[in-house]
């Protein structure tokens, strides 16, 4: 791939193209968002190797790691604001180049305050170049193209989530805390080698509603239901996602599961059939239409939790994959009626939901940890089927305006 022209491969990521060129399209689209958000999820993987480092309870070490969904939340919506005035390829590369920076100092961070922190800046980095590249999509591929675009990117995110946790568990364990988090920064440093080879300097595409203000913008996009079930649908994926894959960790490692660091890590090979499906959501909205699609993605979703209150591993494995397909295949469709049905000030809308999504996420860490520290885990996968059930009754909001 890098021997292809910068132009060659920035027309693949326009969508251009015969079915070869829609194939290397997907791939470069996938791996960048894989480069993206490797650091969102990876770290919980060594969740309990982290607690025992910082001497801390699994609520608050698992509030600390997923921290970053704090400054991806204030990131998306600032940054899905402005968007407007922000050149695409410009935005992603400096946000890929400054998120080596937190991460290094990850591995040197003396407490779980600054450890917090920097997971903050870390989010707030990740949700700049996520941001920038939905509204990229949304702009540069035709309404053909968006479906499968934006499952692409979507399916980047949840290769990230497996291969993240796997090479954060072995390098984790091989090499210490330390180099891991030193080998994630190299990561941050090929994003942004990558985007800087395959998208083109890109003016962001200015439409009939562009010259409102960023606030107005978010007001009007607030007072379309549509759009506004979907803010509170990406609230509720995130929610039950954070709530079922950072305390399940604690649960494989103590008894009966008893699982080592590594265990866990390959545990997460779990999200592989999440690569194959959340390909296919593009299609099947086209096929099904988008709230059946959604529903049978929570419902699928919903199934897998039961089975994760078993004692066998292979039941806990089951749920983990069930719960794993239908919240990303439910992200990928909800990610693409955002891009779809926001006419004007995509970048508001898509740093909106992402707002919503990553807030969902912060909220769902804090309170679920509660409860698991509290109550234990079947409270916790309660308050998961809970979130589940509320995204269920926002789908039946969403429709587009013809």
């Amino acid at each position: 791939m890098t021997d292809m022209p910068a132009e060659a491969i920035a027309e693949v990521m326009q969508g251009h193209g015969q079915s070869p060129g829609v194939v290397l399209r997907s791939l470069v689209i996938g791996l960048t968002a894989f480069l993206t958000v490797v650091d969102l999820f990876a770290t919980q993987a060594i969740l309990p190797s982290l607690t025992r480092h910082y001497g801390v309870t699994p609520g608050a070490m698992g509030f600390a790691v997923n921290a970053s969904t704090i400054g991806m939340a204030v990131a998306g919506l600032v940054v899905g604001s402005f968007s407007p005035h922000i050149d695409r390829r410009t935005g992603i590369l400096a946000s890929l180049l400054l998120l080596a920076i937190p991460t290094s100092l990850l591995a040197i961070a003396p407490n779980l305050v600054v450890f917090t922190a920097l997971r903050i800046m870390q989010g707030i980095c990740m949700a700049s170049a996520f941001t920038l590249t939905l509204a990229y999509l949304g702009e540069q591929c035709s309404t053909m193209d968006a479906g499968d675009a934006f499952a692409a990117y979507i399916t980047g995110n949840v290769a990230s989530n497996l291969i993240g946790r796997l090479i954060s568990a072995t390098v984790a364990e091989s090499l210490g805390l330390a180099t891991n988090f030193y080998f994630f920064a190299l990561l941050n440093l090929a994003g942004a080698l990558l985007v800087y080879f395959t998208i083109t300097r890109v003016q962001p595409m200015h439409s009939v509603g562009s010259a409102q203000s960023p606030l107005s913008a978010m007001r009007a996009h607030w007072r379309e239901p549509a759009l506004r079930a979907a803010f509170g649908l990406g609230f509720c994926i995130l929610f039950a996602f954070i709530g079922t894959f950072t305390y399940v960790n604690f649960v494989l490692v103590r008894a009966p599961l008893s699982l080592g660091m590594m265990g866990v890590g390959f545990v997460y090979f779990v999200f592989l059939p999440s690569v194959a499906t959340t390909l296919l959501a593009g299609k099947s909205v086209a096929i099904f239409g988008m709230r059946p699609t959604l529903w049978g993605g929570l419902a699928i979703a919903a199934l897998g939790l039961p089975l994760m209150l078993a004692s066998h591993l292979a039941d806990v494995l089951a749920g983990m994959v069930l719960v794993g397909v239908g919240t990303f295949f439910a992200q990928a469709c909800a990610t693409s009626f955002v891009g779809q049905a926001a006419r004007t000030n995509r970048g508001v809308a898509s740093g909106t939901y992402l707002a919503c999504y990553f807030f969902g996420g912060l909220v769902g860490s804090a309170a679920l940890g509660q409860l698991f520290d509290h109550f234990g885990w079947p409270a916790c996968v309660a308050g998961v089927g809970a979130a589940l059930a509320a995204g269920g009754l926002l789908t039946a909001w969403l429709y587009q305006r013809d």
